[in-house]
């Protein structure tokens, strides 16, 4: 009869296990967050004019901005070597005395020298895109008549974007 009872004890407990409910839970909830910050990117492109002889020389090279969705800029080309914005110049390689004038436009008919906005200087303004980059033109001239020695002249200009 020990044997039995034992038997009817196991399956009454197995039994009671296998029913177990629960009669209450508890939750929680949780933020998730990030932030966007205002953030650009600017690349220069090299302007190179090539060969100068003598006759007016233009060319263009491109400064391209990438800043967050809707993010507003102006972009600003510094004075090179001259220190003035007027009259741009580059110096000659073996000759540093040597300048061949140029400047540096807003506009492809060169009526608003690139500068910093001050002293009738112009700049360049856009509204970022996101992960896509605006284009701005840079519209350089040579003056005719430049009278300068044989040499290879530069300069480094400097594209700074605020926003």
């Amino acid at each position: 009869m020990r044997s039995a009872m034992k038997k009817g004890l196991v399956v009454t407990v197995a039994a009671t296990a296998a029913t177990l409910t629960f009669a209450a839970s508890v939750t929680d909830a949780f933020d998730v967050t990030a932030n966007v910050t205002s953030a650009c990117s600017v690349v220069a492109g090299d302007l190179n004019f090539g060969t100068y002889t003598g006759s007016q020389l233009d060319g263009s090279s491109d400064v391209n901005v990438t800043c967050t969705l809707l993010t507003p800029y102006t972009v600003k080309l510094d004075t090179g070597l001259s220190g003035d914005y007027a009259q741009r110049y580059m110096d000659g390689d073996t000759n540093t005395s040597q300048h061949l004038n140029y400047n540096l436009y807003t506009d492809i008919t060169r009526a608003t020298t690139w500068g910093d906005g001050t002293g009738g200087t112009g700049t360049a303004t856009g509204l970022g895109l996101g992960v896509t980059a605006l284009t701005h033109t840079v519209y350089g001239r040579i003056p005719a008549s430049e009278n300068v020695q044989p040499d290879t002249y530069r300069d480094t200009i400097t594209a700074t974007v605020e926003y």
